[in-house]
């Protein structure tokens, strides 16, 4: 079996190049996997392309790769606690500039659900009439108007992981699941920041949250 855990979260991110799209867990701050990214920041790749809950806050959280200029477009849910994404959305100067996509928060999480599953997109009625219909395909079902919303997927996912044994079968505490789980099957490759590892087997099966099978790699070290 290949070797997945890695010495530091520096080295967990090395495959991440400039232009990536990533995907990064976490509501705020509760199940961003802040070692990541702050190896993220240390690595300085530039143009990325950020899918997240949330913009964070200014240097906080995933905050940190946008007060960085480290990210070109932003697709998100809610970016209020962020003003520095509004700063950069209203720029003249080109190399500070964010492209910011907002996504209503439900929206988000099935087609991220459907990027994962395979699927070809969903079907919502939210923002049915509004400016967030504009340029897409609208389809009528028994009489009812839905949304068509496409799949998103990544490059790379960063997740935090409370309990991993060395395979990647993955437990995670609380509300820190949130959208860890879902972008873990969206993403080609897998990074877990993780708080604590155990060997394989140690992890009762039935409390299992995601299967190691979407882990590529594992960095120990999240608080």
């Amino acid at each position: 079996m290949r070797n997945k855990i890695f010495n530091s979260a520096d080295e967990a991110v090395e495959p991440i190049k400039d232009g990536a799209v990533i995907m990064i867990g976490g509501f705020m701050q509760c199940g961003t996997p802040q070692i990541l990214v702050d190896a993220l920041v240390r690595k300085g790749v530039k143009n990325l392309t950020l899918i997240r809950n949330d913009a964070g806050a200014p240097n906080e959280g995933a905050g940190k790769l946008i007060t960085n200029g480290q990210v070109k477009t932003l697709i998100a849910t809610h970016v209020g606690l962020n003003p520095e994404v509004a700063q950069r959305m209203n720029t003249d100067v080109e190399a500070d500039k964010i492209e910011c996509i907002l996504v209503p928060q439900g929206t988000m999480a099935e087609r991220i659900r459907a990027g994962g599953a395979g699927l070809g997109g969903i079907l919502t009625p939210t923002g049915v009439g509004t400016l967030v219909a504009d340029c897409k395909q609208l389809i009528n079902v028994d009489g009812k108007d839905y949304l068509l919303e496409t799949p998103l997927k990544a490059d790379f996912a960063l997740i935090r992981v409370s309990k991993i044994d060395k395979f990647g079968n993955s437990l995670f505490y609380g509300t820190t699941r949130n959208f860890n789980t879902i972008m873990a099957t969206a993403a080609d490759y897998v990074i877990a920041g993780a708080c604590e590892i155990v060997e394989e087997g140690e992890l009762d099966p039935n409390y299992i949250h995601l299967s190691g099978i979407f882990i590529d790699a594992i960095a120990g070290g999240e608080k």
